[in-house]
């Protein structure tokens, strides 16, 4: 799973991410493990990655890359799909369960926000440790948008991205092995978005991650 981090990092904001994308891309990790094993493929339970376990799911060098140049990733999780039950739709299954996974952990934060017990704070101006500590309004904010964000930009239909598998697997059968030849170009495709092209990656995620903002927090 990859994330890009935002680069205006004072204390507050980087231990709101730093708590946030330990337990998303746990949970984005772990729900990829739990689903191929349930659907029959237990390479990624004896790899030691059905747990949530952070540190099981930590890649070392792409969380110091998160820091030092705002991009990163988590360790993959096996799949050996020749081991799934369901054909194609058992991969589109397994990719798709770390994009929801994140939609998942959005709705929930999202209900005592929505039941008025904590108030968003986008701009940490409710700290509870002036400069130091998060307000739990603003930990809210980071928490869900981020969550939004790694479900959308995972979801694009770029290798090595979720949202690759899914589109292979529910494409009807010229597109998607059309799309499937992409694959070694996929991470170079990829790059070149997050690095070249940021306008136009932003684009493609902005729209698609409002909507849903608008809906989970105040629709």
């Amino acid at each position: 799973m990859l994330f890009q981090l935002p680069r205006d990092l004072l204390l507050p904001a980087l231990i709101s991410y730093t708590i946030t994308l330990l337990i998303a891309f746990t949970i984005h990790e772990f729900a990829h493990a739990w689903t191929a094993n349930e659907l029959g493929d237990r390479t990624a339970a004896y790899q030691g990655r059905l747990t949530l376990n952070p540190l099981a799911h930590l890649d070392p060098f792409g969380a110091l890359a998160l820091y030092l140049v705002g991009f990163g990733w988590a360790k993959p999780v096996p799949v050996n799909p020749y081991n799934l039950r369901n054909g194609k739709m058992g991969s589109v299954m397994v990719s798709a369960a770390g994009p929801l996974s994140n939609l998942l952990m959005a709705l929930l934060a999202a209900i005592p926000i929505r039941f008025g017990l904590i108030h968003l704070d986008p701009y940490n101006t409710n700290a509870l440790v002036k400069g130091v500590l998060p307000s739990l309004g603003y930990l809210g904010y980071v928490f869900i948008t981020t969550n939004i964000l790694l479900m959308v930009f995972n979801l694009i239909p770029l290798a090595p991205l979720d949202g690759f598998r899914v589109a292979v697997g529910v494409l009807p059968g010229d597109l998607g092995y059309a799309l499937e030849r992409l694959e070694p170009y996929g991470p170079i495709i990829l790059l070149l978005l997050i690095f070249v092209g940021g306008g136009l990656l932003f684009s493609l995620i902005s729209g698609p991650m409002n909507l849903l903002l608008r809906l989970i927090l105040f629709s």
